[in-house]
């Protein structure tokens, strides 16, 4: 049965996880914004958007409130969801160049920043990142998104070059 509480959630892992959520937790509480709640949200501890502040929801449903980030413990790695990035034009390049000056090895994906220590984890870069973005402009960024996409105005990925058979 999936946690019903955060507390659930970290008291379930092995020390070692919960120690570094711990900490992950505490860096982004010291500074996320005003008016992001927290909770657990698709199964791992998340702050979002609650819905008396954007009341259409995530992905238009009214009962899910918008994820802004998630933290999580996986089979091989920890990692954080960072929703944050979501329809923001400039927040990701300035998160990877921070990261890089951090001197830590940035291990992601679209918006799925993997760790299997804190200690490979620029935590600070993290804390800087979430402190950027307020509620009301990541449900602003996150519903022009979706009405580009409505519109069929998103911008398509750039088409892989072939190489060709030699």
């Amino acid at each position: 049965m999936p946690a019903a509480t955060v507390d659930d959630y970290l008291a379930a892992l092995p020390a070692d996880r919960r120690a570094a959520l711990t900490a992950v937790r505490k860096e982004i509480d010291r500074c996320i914004p005003a008016g992001y709640q927290s909770g657990i949200q698709f199964g791992m501890i998340s702050w979002y958007v609650p819905l008396s502040t954007y009341p259409v929801g995530y992905g238009g449903n009214a009962k899910v409130a918008l994820p802004y980030i998630g933290l999580v413990s996986q089979k091989s790695h920890m990692a954080l969801h960072m929703m944050c990035f979501y329809g923001h034009a400039t927040l990701k390049p300035w998160f990877d160049a921070e990261y890089k000056k951090s001197g830590k090895k940035l291990d992601m994906g679209m918006g799925c920043l993997r760790f299997k220590t804190l200690d490979e984890l620029a935590l600070d870069v993290v804390g800087r990142t979430v402190a950027r973005v307020a509620p009301a402009e990541h449900a602003a960024n996150y519903q022009a998104t979706r009405d580009a996409l409505a519109k069929g105005k998103a911008p398509k990925p750039a088409a892989k070059k072939v190489k060709p058979k030699k």
